[in-house]
């Protein structure tokens, strides 16, 4: 039995001698319905499933573009409003800056303009008190030069000149002589 089974064996292995390059055709038949099988597999499940995680990054990659360039687009347009409103504001600055300028300008003419006014008005105060005292002097004087001179005259003459009118009389005359003698000396 064992013989036969042997020499079973050997019959087998010499009809499964064939040639190299040409493979059996049992086993082309059994690659080419595994080999279906797996295309089959794989296109029906694999591949439409690997199409849709391709396709959800595609568009997770473009949604973040997109997002990226609105996001840019709004920062730029922002980053636009606050120069405008920057610029706006230095402007505004500017004209504040101005009119305070002016205001300063006007209150300062305004506080020199009182200022000559009561400078002006102290000095003609004190002009009117200077005449006024002038005035009062020169009266004074005149009546005392006027006794001084009545007295010196009485003292020349040997009399006294009791005569009240006679003797003003003289003392204006006199005077009058000095002022026209004082006046004509100063042109």
């Amino acid at each position: 039995m064992i013989t036969q089974l042997f020499v079973v064996a050997e019959a087998a292995a010499e009809e499964t001698k064939h040639n190299p390059i040409l493979p059996i055709w049992q086993e082309i038949v059994v690659g080419t319905v595994a080999f279906s099988v797996l295309c089959f597999v794989l296109m029906k499940f694999v591949f439409p499933q690997m199409e849709k995680t391709f396709q959800a990054r595609v568009d997770a990659i473009e949604g973040g573009i997109k997002r990226a360039e609105t996001a840019q687009a709004e920062a730029n347009e922002l980053l636009e409003q606050y120069r405008a409103q920057l610029a706006e504001a230095r402007t505004e600055a500017a004209r504040i800056r101005d009119e305070a300028r002016a205001d300063a300008e006007g209150i300062r003419q305004d506080v020199l303009a009182k200022a000559r006014e009561e400078s002006d008005r102290i000095i003609a105060a004190g002009n009117e008190q200077l005449s006024a005292q002038r005035e009062s002097i020169v009266r004074d004087l005149r009546a005392e030069i006027g006794t001084l001179a009545v007295d010196l005259a009485g003292k020349i003459v040997g009399e006294a000149l009791a005569d009240e009118a006679r003797t003003r009389g003289t003392v204006e005359r006199f005077i009058a002589d000095l002022d026209s003698a004082g006046t004509a000396g100063r042109r």
